[in-house]
């Protein structure tokens, strides 16, 4: 085994986030996207300003905006809002159910993409 390995897989780590995120929002961090897993600052070591992140995965994710089928791209913005909008926004990955429009919860599988793509 490697000796210079740090993360087995590195699905779930800590990551800088921002002021206030919550445990199950989208987030994004430089070119990474995931879901955070503990608020903001709660980490067993009370590291303030981070977050454990899931990269992989699919999550129900909040959406105000409609998406009619399955295999969708999602983006997100640097608020962490997801939309269906590339320009400006961050590729988050693609829908895994529809959504009509309005408040409510799609399910989304994260994608992590090269730099670039939808930035």
């Amino acid at each position: 085994m490697a000796r210079n390995e740090v993360y087995k897989d590195a699905d779930y780590i800590s990551l800088p986030v921002a002021n206030g995120v919550l445990s199950g929002a989208p987030v994004v961090v430089g070119n990474l996207v995931g879901v955070a897993q503990t608020n903001e600052g709660d980490l067993v070591t009370n590291e303030e300003g981070y977050a454990s992140v899931a990269l992989t995965g699919a999550f129900r994710l909040p959406s105000t905006i409609a998406f009619a089928s399955i295999g969708l791209p999602v983006y997100i913005t640097s608020a962490g809002v997801l939309n269906a909008t590339a320009t400006g926004n961050r590729f988050f990955g693609y829908t895994l159910s529809t959504k009509a429009g309005g408040a409510g919860t799609v399910i989304v599988k994260i994608v992590q993409s090269s730099p670039g793509l939808g930035a």
